[in-house]
């Protein structure tokens, strides 16, 4: 009997990460690993590209995070699932990427074997969320998507645009940098920024940098020096 193939792309900054999860998962079988990225926009590209079944994506990823990755991918390729892959079992980093559309949420702790059902469950069209996580939250999503009716989180509130802005802001990139990494003028950028600004109650880029650290856009070891922001 033959079994349906899953084809996968892996997004996660780590090689080692990649290759570990590469080789476990086409040993079983029915899994084929079509891509990999190692960063968020990287990710966004190969789900247009290939449109897999399932993209596994760790939440912070360099130029562009898990969440907002996710947000673009359901939007360029609407036929693929997202499973986010974390060391963060936190509500809010689950709320973000719940509303920015994953299908299920892992946490890194968790063995190969619950990875490998969580994909196989979101393949399927439903959802898997890690049983550490915990039950109010999981109450919620349950009832957000019974609703029809998004979680609210603070990510809600910004454009992918404003979103892309924020994480290269945190990782230390200044206006001129991140224009052309965007490939859009110093003014826009500017103009951004200060939206940033008024949306998150953030007054400087200091504040913009705990925001993105302490909401998961970046892991604390990626951002700018706040200090010296400050």
């Amino acid at each position: 009997m033959n079994l349906q193939r899953i084809t996968v792309v892996l997004a996660d900054d780590h090689g080692v990460v990649r290759e570990g999860l590469r080789s476990w998962l086409q040993s079983l079988g029915d899994f084929e690993v079509v891509g990999e990225a190692t960063n968020g926009r990287e990710a966004v590209a190969l789900a247009r590209k290939l449109r897999p079944t399932v993209v596994v994506i760790d939440i912070s990823m360099p130029l562009l995070s898990g969440g907002e990755a996710t947000r673009q991918i359901r939007h360029v390729a609407p036929g693929t699932r997202v499973l986010a892959l974390s060391a963060h079992g936190d509500d809010e980093y689950v709320a973000q990427l719940v509303e920015a559309g994953v299908s299920g949420y892992v946490v890194k702790h968790n063995s190969m074997e619950v990875l490998t059902h969580a994909i196989r469950e979101v393949a399927g069209g439903r959802t898997y969320f890690s049983a550490s996580l915990s039950p109010r939250l999981k109450a919620a999503v349950r009832l957000a998507r019974e609703a029809g009716t998004p979680i609210a989180t603070p990510a809600s509130l910004l454009s992918s645009r404003e979103a892309e802005v924020l994480q290269l802001v945190a990782e230390g990139l200044g206006n001129k940098q991140i224009a052309a990494e965007l490939c859009i003028t110093t003014k826009t950028v500017e103009k951004h920024r200060q939206q940033l600004m008024d949306k998150l109650g953030i007054h400087n880029t200091a504040g913009l940098t705990r925001h993105a650290i302490a909401t998961g856009v970046i892991a604390s070891g990626n951002g700018a020096n706040v200090a010296a922001a400050e």
